[in-house]
């Protein structure tokens, strides 16, 4: 795969971490099976994206500067790197979220 074509996929797999969870919150409010802790199943989802993201991100980057030429692609890389990370603090900070509802369900 060319380095275009990591950074677009970066940036395409960037945009998917960072939406993950807020489109699983917005699907349990329609639905009426589901609850928002329900929405607690797309963390595992947006924390992959992201890491897929970033790695791909790395590997466009480092093949970028391995090559003679400019290859382009920097922009792309650089937000999907952006977005990647942007998707695991999402991840992380619904984990917190989840992991202290729980706690304070346990206390009571």
């Amino acid at each position: 795969m060319s380095v275009r074509g990591r950074a677009a996929w970066s940036a395409v797999l960037g945009v998917l971490a960072t939406l993950t969870l807020p489109v699983a919150v917005v699907a349990t409010r329609y639905s009426a099976s589901y609850d928002l802790l329900h929405a607690a199943f797309a963390i595992p989802v947006a924390a992959a994206l992201g890491v897929a993201a970033i790695v791909l991100a790395r590997r466009a980057r480092a093949l970028d500067q391995a090559t003679i030429s400019a290859s382009g692609g920097g922009k792309a890389g650089r937000a999907g790197r952006l977005l990647g990370i942007l998707g695991l603090c999402i991840a992380a900070s619904a984990t917190i979220s989840v992991a202290v509802y729980e706690l304070l369900v346990a206390v009571e």
